[in-house]
């Protein structure tokens, strides 16, 4: 049962599911998010947890509402005067989960008589990017980026074609809730220690450079790292190849992301755990994290397992195309770094601390 399931649910009304569930030592606990079509009746959050890991589970769910005005869950008392008199929201549901053949079928009836019933389906499970990428020499990249110097696109480097995952997916954890409630809390708690300034987690603004200092130093997050400059992409993209290897047949990857055009069309999350399926892109305060300046860092966020599925749908709905993908032969690594260190991209720029110096200049003094 673990991972994320997303679909449709019928019932007493219509609308979106998306059930995340994480697999403990013994049980299942997952988080769902429902989402009625009929923006008159409000949507809902449910918890609920599994007495153990059998295929067919007869469980009770606890939901709150959430808040129109800010996507925020609450109790239904703080906003029922939103609605009209004869709506209502449902407090538990008795609720019946099983995997059928891949698929999970879920069945439930609320305090209030109201029914769900849903068959949920979850993204294949590759490491390979379902975006098909344009193969070109180093030299052709650099003509080809040239159009897209007065765009304000996003880059994102990766040393093979992956496809897009944040690493908190990537390692098996799909409630963003608990990370933020445990994780989080956790490394605040022993980083205070160390850490020249202190967050204050209950300022949306520190909070967010707290979990991208988390990101820039190996912490599984919901972030996903990309870059103002094509460069800095092409320097990520080549920077674990091995050095020298002219027979290597692999291609790194380079990631071109409409950042305007997406801003545009769909409302940017300020909250890395909305009531609902989201990608946005934040820019955070770079608070002890000397990093993010000479990277040109910028992040987004999402509760969205995959990525590129969802980015695919959204082509698909607006006829616009938000993803591509560059894809240059790995062989041509010597040649790509030296340019890049030519323009000053090298691992002590990008990494200003001793291990940065040390990477570049083992890069330039062991070159085989």
């Amino acid at each position: 049962m673990k991972g994320q399931w997303i679909g449709k649910y019928g019932g007493s009304v219509e609308g979106a599911l998306m059930v995340n569930i994480d697999e403990l030592s013994d049980h299942y606990e997952a988080e769902a998010y429902i989402i009625p079509i009929d923006k008159k009746i409000p949507s809902s959050v449910a918890y609920l947890g599994t007495e153990n890991k059998i295929n067919k589970q007869k469980i009770k769910a606890f939901l709150n509402a959430v808040d129109p005005r800010n996507g925020l869950q609450c109790k239904w008392e703080e906003i029922k005067d939103l609605y009209e008199d004869n709506v209502s929201h449902s407090n538990t549901a008795d609720l019946s989960l099983e995997l059928v053949d891949g698929k999970l079928h879920i069945n439930a009836v609320s305090d209030i008589g109201l029914t769900l019933q849903s068959i949920l389906t979850k993204p294949e499970q590759t490491k390979d990017s379902k975006i098909p990428g344009k193969e070109m020499l180093w030299d052709d990249f650099k003509k080809y980026i040239s159009a897209f110097s007065n765009k304000p696109s996003l880059y994102r480097g990766q040393k093979k074609p992956w496809r897009l995952r944040t690493s908190f997916h990537r390692r098996g954890r799909y409630r963003i809730s608990k990370f933020l409630e445990r994780d989080v809390k956790q490394l605040h708690q022993k980083l205070s220690a160390i850490t020249p300034h202190y967050f204050d987690l209950s300022i949306p603004d520190q909070n967010g450079a707290f979990i991208s200092l988390l990101q820039h130093h190996g912490y599984p997050t919901p972030l996903l790292d990309w870059t103002y400059s094509p460069y800095v992409a092409a320097f990520f993209a080549f920077r674990d190849w091995p050095i020298n290897n002219i027979e290597e047949e692999g291609k790194a990857r380079i990631y071109i992301f409409d950042n305007e055009g997406w801003q545009r069309r769909y409302p940017q999350i300020q909250n890395a755990n909305p009531t609902f399926p989201h990608l946005s892109v934040m820019g955070f305060i770079a608070i002890n994290n000397p990093r993010l300046v000479p990277q040109q860092s910028v992040t987004t966020v999402t509760n969205i397992d995959d990525i590129e599925a969802y980015l695919l749908e959204k082509e698909k709905e607006s006829g616009i195309k938000y993803l591509q993908a560059i894809d240059i032969p790995a062989n041509e690594r010597e040649k790509v770094m030296h340019d890049l260190r030519f323009m000053g991209i090298a691992a002590g720029s990008m990494f200003p601390s001793i291990d940065g110096v040390c990477e570049e200049l083992r890069e330039r003094n062991f070159n085989e």
